[in-house]
């Protein structure tokens, strides 16, 4: 299956490895691919573990897979990506069936060989 990232790599080779702990993502863009990924394929305990330690209150993993579970991704739109920072598009089909793209400016800290999800600032 191709990766859900958008790549155009495989997923066993392109976000999987990620996800089942095997390689940390080596950017921070590949961190928000591999996240969007774990979105598509409803990997709440990658979500959990690639937030930021402070930022995880009031993030669960059950938050993260109800939040994943309940939207239908379709594509993900990498528009910039710096060292530590990465703007997207994620589109998605809402509950009328409508596409609705989530437009944000992720920030990520490397910490320890790992990035972490930090925050984002969305536009509309």
């Amino acid at each position: 299956m191709n990766c859900p990232c958008g790549s155009g790599l495989v997923y066993a080779i392109c976000c999987q490895p990620c996800h089942l702990k095997i390689k940390p993502a080596p950017t921070a863009e590949a961190l928000m691919r591999s996240r969007y990924a774990a979105f598509v394929v409803a990997d709440a305990d990658y979500l959990y573990e690639t937030t930021h330690v402070s930022k995880r209150k009031g993030n669960s993993k059950d938050a993260y897979l109800e939040s994943a579970k309940n939207t239908k991704w379709l594509k993900l739109e990498i528009v910039s990506a710096g060292f530590d920072e990465v703007e997207f598009k994620a589109y998605y089909l809402n509950n009328r069936f409508h596409t609705e793209v989530l437009h944000e400016k992720s920030n990520f800290k490397l910490e320890d060989g790992k990035w972490y999800y930090v925050d984002g600032e969305f536009y509309s």
